[in-house]
Parts: structure tokens; C-alpha cells; sequence
């Protein structure tokens, strides 16, 4: 990279196209992005790739002029390798090595799991927390230990995000279906707050250090199937799953004598799980981290800030190794820069 030269990343795992910025000294600027919402179902890999592919070209100039910035102030190129849609994944693949060819300067591919953290950790100034990654293709609990993000536990089936967006889909919710199913849970709780959860139990998803949805989604939607209100299941829905992973990274918080937790990935908006990460942790003396939504949700300033961190650590990808890998693990990636 050039000397002076910003960092550009650009993430397009699944339904999400955008690009970010990271400074000369690795300071992140919001990104700009643009996403797709189907009008109904849910994501078409296809689909979503062409319209990455459509707007790419808009969405990186949006992101320069933020910082009244050209194309030649570019001087390394960051993008999702995996995991990810294919399809989403290629196309931003494709749209990297363009500019970098363009430019002749560095690529880097970064592993999407991995840029949620680090953009978490810097943004929180959290030093090596436990995390909760909680997003619609994944739901890991995540530790630092000998040079890798270690997988401690995760779901076994769907992730909560596309748990909750297919349960929104069968009651009628567009996509994303999260942050209504939110808004239905809390006009329950405003309208009932002596409610039990007895009147409305469902599975409990925790299977040692994993988790499971696909049959905490089959109970919910049963339960309305058979006359129970549509927001007291979405309550229900909510807590039942947040209380599963919360115990879960508890549990991981004592196993590896950590005391930070970090929560990461689009379902860390969640009001409601953000608040029961934060009383699990002031009941164990530990600190609650979460960033700001939109370095929550997938943007391109998380690539950005991970390019940047694997550059200064000696990092390149040549052409010849930037396919893509939609099967990328979070333990995949050597942490050589923290």
C-alpha cells in the first residue's frame, strides 16, 4: 500500500452490497451500501449478486465522496472472501480485483466472521473478549486463544437471524423479519407485563455449548397455528433463543476466565439481547460490549478495518488466491496483528 493511501473494503456475503473506508491510520468511516429487500420469501443468491453487481459502481462513488475522496486516493483493496452466499460472494470478489487491477495495488481477502469482531473490538475498546456473533447465516460463540478465533460453540442447524426471518416469513413479514418481530415483542411485554412465560413456553435450544433453532422455529409457529397471539410467540420467540445464547456465552465467559463479552453480527440490534447481555455480565462482574448498529449489520468499513489490520501484519492476497470460500471458518483465519 502507498504511503498516505486509504483502505477500501467491500463486503457482499449475502444481501448486502457495501463499501468502506478505513484512513491512513486505520481509523473506520461509515460505509455506504445498498440492500436487497425482496417483496416477498427471502434471499435469492442469484438475484442478490446481480443486484450487487448493478450497483457497485454507485455505491463506490457514494463512499468516495463521503470523504471527498477519488479513485487514486485507493491504496489497498479489502473484500469478503467467505463465508457467504456464492453467488453475493463472487460478484464482490470480482468488483475487488477490478479496482485493485485498476489501481495496481494490493488486494486482501478477509474472512467476514473475523471482521465483525475486529471492527467490534475497535470500536468498544474491548481487549480479548469472548463473542457473540449472532447474525442471519451464523451464530458462533467465539474466543481469541494460540493465534486463532476458536469456535466454542455454535448453532447446529439454521442461524438465529434466519430463524427469525423465516419464522417473520410464514406470519406475512417481509425481510428482514427481525427487527419487526422486535417491535411485536415489545408491544406484548408494554401491554402485558405480568405475563408468564409459562403461558407461552417453547423449546429450550441449548445443547452443551451449541445451539439449535430449527425446532425452537417449528414450536413458534405451531403455537400461533393454534390460536396463541402473534406478538406474545414473538416474545416468547425472543427470549427463549436469547436466553440460550446468552447462557451459552456465559458459559464460555467461565471456561476461558474471560471477562468481556462482545456481541457482533445483524442480531445484535436486538434491544432485548443487548440488555440481557449486559445484566449477565454486571451479575458476574464482567462488561458487555456491543457496537454501534451499523458496524452491527454487514457493512464494507468491517473488510476495510480487517484489510488494514492483515496489511500492517504483512498480509496479501494474489490474484491466484482470491477466489472465493463460502465455507469459511472463523478458525480458518491466523490472528497475527492482536
Amino acid at each position: 500500500m502507498v504511503e498516505g493511501k486509504w483502505t477500501l473494503g467491500l463486503e457482499s456475503t449475502a444481501h448486502t452490497l457495501s463499501f468502506g473506508l478505513v484512513d491512513p491510520n486505520g481509523i473506520p468511516y461509515a460505509s455506504k451500501s445498498a440492500s436487497v429487500r425482496p417483496d416477498e420469501g427471502g434471499i435469492h443468491p442469484r438475484k442478490a449478486a446481480e443486484h450487487h453487481s448493478e450497483h457497485v459502481g454507485r455505491i463506490l462513488q457514494e463512499i468516495l465522496e463521503t470523504q471527498d475522496l477519488t479513485i487514486q486516493d485507493i491504496g489497498l483493496m479489502a473484500f469478503s472472501q467467505g463465508p457467504g452466499l456464492a453467488p453475493c460472494l463472487r460478484a464482490g470478489a470480482a468488483a475487488a480485483r477490478s479496482v485493485a487491477s485498476l489501481r495496481n495495488i494490493p488486494l486482501i481477502g478477509v474472512n467476514h466472521c473475523v471482521a465483525h469482531i475486529e471492527i467490534g473490538r475497535q470500536q468498544c475498546g474491548c481487549v480479548d473478549p469472548v463473542l457473540l456473533y449472532a447474525s442471519g447465516g451464523n451464530t458462533q460463540i467465539i474466543a481469541r486463544l494460540e493465534g486463532r478465533y476458536r469456535v466454542l460453540g455454535e448453532t447446529l442447524d439454521i442461524g438465529i437471524g434466519n430463524m427469525l426471518d423465516k419464522f417473520a416469513r410464514v406470519h406475512g413479514i417481509p425481510f428482514p423479519g427481525g427487527p419487526v418481530i422486535e417491535k411485536l415483542a415489545n408491544n406484548w411485554v408494554e401491554e402485558h407485563p405480568d405475563c408468564s412465560l409459562v403461558d407461552y413456553s417453547l423449546p429450550y435450544v441449548v445443547q452443551g455449548m451449541d445451539l439449535a433453532f430449527s425446532g425452537l422455529l417449528t414450536a413458534a409457529v405451531n403455537m400461533v397455528s393454534r390460536g396463541a397471539p402473534l406478538e406474545a410467540v414473538c416474545w416468547s420467540l425472543q427470549e427463549h433463543a436469547f436466553a440460550a445464547c446468552i447462557e451459552v456465552a456465559e458459559r464460555a465467559l467461565a471456561h476461558t476466565g474471560k471477562d468481556e463479552l462482545l456481541l457482533g453480527g445483524g442480531v445484535a440490534c436486538n434491544e432485548r439481547l443487548r440488555n440481557m447481555s449486559e445484566i449477565m455480565c454486571q451479575e458476574r462482574g464482567g462488561k458487555s460490549f456491543v457496537p454501534a448498529k451499523m458496524y452491527c449489520i454487514d457493512n464494507g468499513t468491517m473488510i476495510a478495518r480487517l484489510g488494514w489490520l492483515e496489511w500492517q501484519s504483512g498480509r496479501e492476497t494474489s490474484i491466484i488466491e482470491s477466489g472465493i470460500n463460502q465455507n469459511l471458518r472463523t478458525d480458518d483465519t491466523p490472528i497475527v496483528w492482536a
